[in-house]
Order: C-alpha cells, then sequence, then structure tokens
C-alpha cells in the first residue's frame, strides 16, 4: 500500500511528468485494471459456488424427485425379507432375489456417492447410542393377539430389548385406527390392535425399545386409492411384484408425504424409532417396463432414495424420533444390485441414523464369501457380510456414521440346495459375527414371529 501511496503523491505533483513517471503511471493502470478484472472473477466465481449450494440445499430440503432429478438426476431402492422362498440364488443377482422374496404372501414378505450436505446427518444419535438393539420382528396380526403375551415372555426373559411391529405392512395396511389422516381416508386402517395406546403402554412397562416399521413404495392400497400415485407400465396396468402386491411410485412427493405422516403417528403414539423397509425401486419384469414419469438412470434412483430418507429423517427428528432403513445386504460392495434397487450402502449410511442390512445368509448365492452354500455357514457368511460393512463405511466421519444394526436368520430357509436348520447354535454364530465384526446390534427376523430362547442369553439381573 506504501507503494501505491507514493505514486499517487507523484502523479497529483504539478509540472510535466518525467518519462521514469508516467512509466509508473502506466504500470500503475494496468495493476489496477488487471486487479479489478480478478475480484470480477473471483466475485462470479464465489457467486455461482453460493448459488449451487443453496439450490442443492434446497432441493434436499423440499426432498422434490422432480426438482433434483431436473438438475442432476438420480433416484432409487430396495430390501427385502422372506422365509418360504422356494430356489437358490444361483446368480446372487438382486433381480433373482427379489423374485424369490417377493414370492412370499405378505404376511411373511418384509423389505428389507458421498453427499457432505445431508441435513439429518448431523443430528445427534442419543437415543440409539444408549440403547444397544437386540430385537425381533413382529406383525400387526401378531400384536393384536394373545399369542403377543408369549413374545412379552421371551423378551423379559432374555438380551432381547426391542420390538420391529408393523405401523403399516406390504398390503398397505396400517396396525390400528386412525382418526384422521390419508391412511383413514383411503381405508387402509386394519384396526389390528383395537387399543393402541395401551398396547404402548404396556411395552414401556416392559422397558421394550420400540421401532415402527413401515413399508414403503409397496403398497397396493395407496396404489388403487389414488390411482394417480400409483406405478404402471406404458399400457396403464400396474406394476406388481409376484403376489401380485401393487407399487407407488418412489418419484412422487404426495407418498413421501404419506410416509412421513405415518412416521408423525408413530412418533405421537409413542413409538422411539421409525423403520423405513422396501425403500426402493421395484425390479423384476414389471419394474423395467415402470413409467416413473421421467428418464430413470441408476443415478436418479440413488438419488431418489438418499433424497426421500434424508427428507423424512429430517422431518421425523423434528418430532424426536430416531430413524432406520432396511437395505439389501448384497447392495454391500455390489455397485449393480446398487443400481437395481437404489440404495448406495455408504451415502445411506449418513443419512439415517441407523442402517439396517438384510444379511439373511439363505440370500447369499452359492460361491460368496468363498462358500459353496453360504445358508450353510450362518458365522462365515455374516462375518464376510459386516466386513463389507466396515470397508464401506470406513469413509464416513464416525460423527455422521449411522450405527448398523443387521437383521439376522431365526429361520429355516428349506428352499435352499443344501440349507441346514436354524436353531439356536445358527442363531447365536450369527450374533457373534456381528459382535467380532465391531458392530453391537441385531435384530431377528422371522416372518411368522415364531421365536424361541435358543441361542439367546438369559436377561440380567
Amino acid at each position: 500500500m506504501r507503494r501505491k501511496k507514493d505514486y499517487r503523491l507523484n502523479y497529483t505533483r504539478v509540472g510535466s511528468m518525467s518519462e521514469r513517471e508516467r512509466a509508473g503511471k502506466r504500470k500503475l493502470r494496468i495493476w489496477l485494471t488487471a486487479g479489478v478484472a480478478i475480484l470480477a472473477i473471483a466475485a462470479v466465481i464465489v457467486g455461482a459456488f453460493l448459488w449451487s449450494r443453496r439450490r442443492q440445499e434446497t432441493a434436499k430440503t423440499l426432498g422434490t424427485a422432480s426438482k433434483i432429478v431436473n438438475s442432476e438426476s438420480g433416484t432409487a431402492e430396495e430390501g427385502l425379507h422372506s422365509e418360504e422362498q422356494t430356489d437358490s440364488n444361483p446368480s446372487g443377482s438382486v433381480e433373482e432375489e427379489s423374485q424369490k422374496d417377493t414370492a412370499v404372501s405378505n404376511s411373511t414378505g418384509k423389505e428389507h456417492s458421498n453427499t457432505q450436505d445431508v441435513a439429518a446427518s448431523n443430528q445427534e444419535k442419543e437415543q440409539t447410542d444408549s440403547v444397544k438393539i437386540k430385537g425381533i420382528y413382529v406383525t400387526g396380526p401378531m400384536a393384536g393377539s394373545k399369542g403377543f403375551d408369549n413374545l412379552l415372555t421371551l423378551v423379559d426373559t432374555t438380551e432381547l430389548n426391542a420390538m420391529v411391529i408393523d405401523v403399516k405392512n406390504d398390503d398397505g395396511k396400517v396396525t390400528w385406527n386412525l382418526a384422521e389422516g390419508t391412511a383413514k381416508e383411503i381405508g387402509a386402517c386394519a384396526g389390528y390392535v383395537s387399543d393402541m395406546e395401551g398396547f404402548m403402554a404396556l411395552l414401556k412397562e416392559h422397558h421394550i425399545y420400540t421401532i415402527a416399521r413401515i413399508a414403503c413404495f409397496k403398497d397396493p392400497i395407496l396404489a388403487r386409492e389414488k390411482s394417480e400415485l400409483g406405478l404402471k407400465k406404458p399400457d396403464g396396468t400396474a406394476v406388481t411384484d409376484g403376489n401380485g402386491l401393487a407399487w407407488v411410485n418412489p418419484c412422487r412427493q404426495e407418498v413421501w408425504d404419506y410416509l412421513v405422516e405415518l412416521g408423525r403417528e408413530a412418533a405421537k403414539i409413542g413409538f422411539d424409532e421409525v423403520q423405513f423397509d422396501y425403500v426402493r425401486f421395484p425390479i423384476g419384469k414389471d419394474a423395467r417396463e415402470a413409467d416413473y414419469g421421467m428418464e430413470m438412470t441408476s443415478r436418479q434412483k440413488r438419488l431418489t432414495i438418499r433424497n426421500f430418507l434424508s427428507y423424512a429423517t429430517t422431518s421425523l427428528h423434528e418430532e424426536g424420533i430416531q430413524v432406520s432403513a432396511d437395505v439389501f445386504g448384497t447392495i454391500i460392495g455390489n455397485e449393480e444390485d446398487a443400481d437395481q434397487v437404489g440404495q448406495e450402502y455408504d451415502v445411506l449410511g449418513r443419512v439415517v441414523d441407523a442402517v439396517c442390512p438384510m444379511v439373511y445368509p439363505s440370500h447369499y448365492a452359492s460361491g460368496v464369501f468363498g462358500l459353496e452354500v453360504p445358508d450353510a455357514n450362518p458365522y462365515e457368511t455374516i462375518a464376510g457380510a459386516m466386513a463389507g460393512s466396515v470397508e464401506e463405511l470406513e469413509l464416513v466421519p464416525e460423527e455422521n456414521r449411522a450405527t448398523v444394526r443387521p437383521w439376522l436368520q431365526a429361520f429355516t430357509a428349506t428352499w435352499v440346495k443344501g440349507h441346514i436348520p436354524y436353531g439356536g447354535e445358527q442363531i447365536r454364530a450369527q450374533i457373534q459375527a456381528v459382535y467380532d465384526a465391531g458392530y453391537e446390534e441385531w435384530i431377528l427376523w422371522n416372518a411368522s414371529n415364531k421365536y424361541s430362547a435358543d441361542g439367546l442369553e438369559p436377561a440380567q439381573e
């Protein structure tokens, strides 16, 4: 600055300028012009960056898939459970796995990029950090039956401390009667539990951590009653799974809002956590013909699922409730499967509070993890899946990393060639593999809710 000040003094001097002075003046003008140009370019760059960042944040907040797709291209996903599959999966592909799993009746079926600016990723996870979940899956009909007392006793007498209970199942049916809202409007309330407030109070008496399972984009009731939201093929017929159950369009904001609405109802009634299942794009023959109202690429699928879960998590955190998501176990380390269903493991691992990979040994093809029959090797299969999980989430900052809570197999997969019976020994082997990988939480899946104390540690006094 001193040099410029000296020049200024020289330039204001009265009288004719020397050649040296004129040269200095020209040099100053050049420097000033260059400086202004540099400042202008910098302003444009900074402005563009801020505008782009604001645009991304706005799109994420709104969660509207169509808006995001217009600027980037993205969205989709999937997960599942089953007990009555009929074939092994020779290729191990998501598509073949899904066809087996969705060939189950909805009473037994379940589905279970480095993005920096996911609003929900920085939320505190106090509840799930303080409670190490050891849970079982419970259907709506079971919750409303006398048989539920047996499950209460099981939790009271073993290490179990949590239940994943259907709030909206694969049929689109809601477990209790809501006084108002979309579920009541479309006739989705099944009333399996007549006194939901009393039921929740009972669970709290038994110190059970309660997780509300909501099946997302597989919803035949919503697809039927609000046909504009149903996913259709070009000929106008519904996109369905192997059981003929219809799907809704994962790209529609109205669908997202319905799911969040149910999550808020779960929070209001007293659930500790909402778990989103079938949070994916459909797969199979019908899915290949699906009309989403926009061009659907694998990138678009991933973005849609990511953005829905971000939108839902942010919304439900406002209600003071935790959020988890069920995902295919095979997306871990498998880009092809991730592309098909729209689930990107490391990205979702920073969006929700807990990610729940379905790593049932029966779902893995021969040769996976170097095992001829993964189903016959429960420890080795779970160990391989969990090692992949550790590797994929390694680069996610610990403060933003979701809890990993895998679904484990508590049923015998009679349809798998070379399968073995699953009893206490096999269940314990899976649990031990989870612990050996450094994880502390797990949930058991049995579609018919048939659980025993075999393989479980007794409750601590």
